[in-house]
């Protein structure tokens, strides 16, 4: 995930993606004589480096060149997970134009109205593995639910939910964490729940309660496979991964493999 087994690639190309400007910024920068490779005034816009080994300067300034952004974010409700829309919010309207610029796009997707850990990041091919169907990456999430979830509810989940459209749902792990009466009316009651599913079909969680006559009024994802919400993050903040989470994604993601092969 790192990318630095990539080869050379045309100067002009490593800074735009860095954010130093267009192509025609960096030529024009080059006629300025401001920026060097190795220590050496650069001539050709076009000279090919290697981003990673060669030292690249720009007015004195070191460019340290990296390929990929992995952003943690703390999703709150009210923003919906795409990287445009022409009437609403974005997760991607919740950065700074420093990580936009490496065009991160969310990985899977969550409510409008749900909030909880979301990763974005520009690195497609971890991406597409953290989303495949065949991986049954784990996704955990805790909810408030309207009614009395059960040691049967505990059961039926485990077996699979069939949902309103007649699919059934992989095998998920429900946990009952505890149980509020209202005041107002004794007989009602709202339970916290955790989640466990393999999974990502649409409005999947609150379509499993429906199922079994329940809804879900408050809904959090806490982990996506071994990645968990930092509990230090402020909802609606964010910040990028460590490398330690990195490793923790691609030891998973390994170990899936084998399983499957």
């Amino acid at each position: 995930m790192s990318g630095k087994g990539r080869q050379t690639q045309r100067l002009d190309k490593v800074l735009t993606h860095m954010g130093y400007g267009s192509r025609s910024d960096i030529k024009r920068q080059v006629k300025q004589g401001i920026i060097t490779v190795n220590g050496r005034t650069i001539k050709d816009s076009g000279l090919q480096v290697h981003p990673y080994n060669d030292q690249i300067e720009v007015n004195g300034e070191r460019v340290v060149f990296r390929e990929y952004i992995y952003i943690m974010l703390h999703k709150p409700p009210g923003v919906i997970s795409a990287t445009e829309d022409t009437r609403e919010r974005t997760v991607l309207d919740l950065l700074s134009a420093e990580e936009r610029h490496f065009e991160p796009f969310p990985v899977g997707r969550l409510d409008k109205d749900t909030e909880g850990l979301l990763l974005l990041t520009n690195d497609g091919k971890l991406a597409h593995e953290l989303l495949s169907p065949r991986r049954h990456v784990p996704k955990t999430y805790e909810a408030t639910v309207s009614g009395h979830v059960t040691e049967e509810d505990i059961h039926q989940f485990a077996a699979g939910v069939e949902l309103d459209d007649d699919y059934v749902t992989l095998p998920a792990q429900l946990t009952i964490l505890r149980y509020e009466h209202l005041q107002q009316a004794d007989k009602e009651v709202i339970s916290y729940i955790s989640l466990v599913i393999h999974e990502g079909k649409f409005h999947q969680v609150k379509r499993m309660f429906e199922a079994v006559g329940k809804k879900v009024t408050y809904l959090k994802r806490t982990a996506m496979g071994p990645l968990m919400l930092d509990e230090q993050l402020p909802l609606g903040s964010y910040r990028e991964l460590t490398h330690e989470e990195l490793a923790w994604i691609g030891r998973d993601l390994a170990s899936a493999t084998s399983e499957t092969s």
